[in-house]
């Protein structure tokens, strides 16, 4: 491993991602469904790149991060072999200048919440030649300043994103509000989901679910599961 390699932190990641799966097992057993069609996304925000190899060793292959300038440079710190095998969600809010740097790390974009979004990665990952990945954000908050688009406006979004010639739509992301009632808001997102696949029969990725509600999101049919803390432990103070 390229970071220093430390033993007894991969126990600990080893534990906390075993308790992880254990979780989601139990929950796709509730709700009938495959385990083998949700994915797990440790989020490895703020912390190392070491604890991405340490991650990669015990079989993550999917992470993501919200920060854009942390996520580049702990990418480039990555070895390469390890970076080749892993898939990068970008799940932070995105602003358009942003949009060229994140294509050049990132594999899928999680958090496309307008149309000016979806042009400007549109055109960056045109200029490198590749097709990237994204989903359409869902506000379900009804708070002003979140990221997300409205779900009635979600469907209008996504056509803007099929139309671009270098991103594939995937489906749809959100985040359970706040002191809500998890169970009612992905409820809701899977109701948009299916209106947008409805139009886009290969959006199908249902992103959804974090350390505290992953059981709610599988019910709902959540296909990516993002989480974070429940793996990697509390956040360390942002540098």
């Amino acid at each position: 491993m390229s970071p220093a390699y430390d033993a007894s932190r991969r126990d600990e990641l080893a534990a906390s991602l075993a308790e992880v799966h254990a979780r989601i097992d139990r929950a796709c057993t509730a709700a009938g469904r495959n385990r083998e069609d949700v994915t797990l996304i440790a989020v490895t925000k703020f912390f190392p790149a070491s604890d991405v190899e340490h991650l990669a060793a015990l079989g993550v292959t999917d992470v993501g991060e919200n920060r854009d300038q942390e996520a580049g440079a702990k990418f480039e710190e990555l070895a390469s072999d390890v970076r080749r095998d892993l898939t990068v969600h970008f799940i932070g809010q995105l602003q358009s200048n942003k949009a060229a740097h994140v294509v050049r790390y990132a594999d899928v974009v999680q958090s496309v919440d307008r149309a000016k979004i979806a042009r400007a990665l549109d055109k960056a990952a045109l200029a490198q030649e590749r097709t990237l990945d994204v989903l359409v954000q869902v506000d379900l908050s009804d708070a002003p300043g979140r990221g997300g688009v409205a779900p009635d406006d979600a469907r209008t979004l996504a056509d803007d994103v099929a139309g671009c010639p270098a991103l594939r739509l995937r489906g749809v992301m959100a985040v359970a509000p706040l002191g809500a009632d998890p169970a009612e808001a992905f409820g809701r997102l899977a109701a948009v989901a299916d209106v947008i696949r409805g139009d886009h029969p290969d959006a199908t990725w249902l992103s959804a679910g974090m350390s505290g509600d992953l059981e709610h999101a599988v019910a709902a049919g959540a296909t990516h599961l993002r989480v974070g803390s429940a793996i990697l432990g509390s956040r360390p103070t942002p540098r």
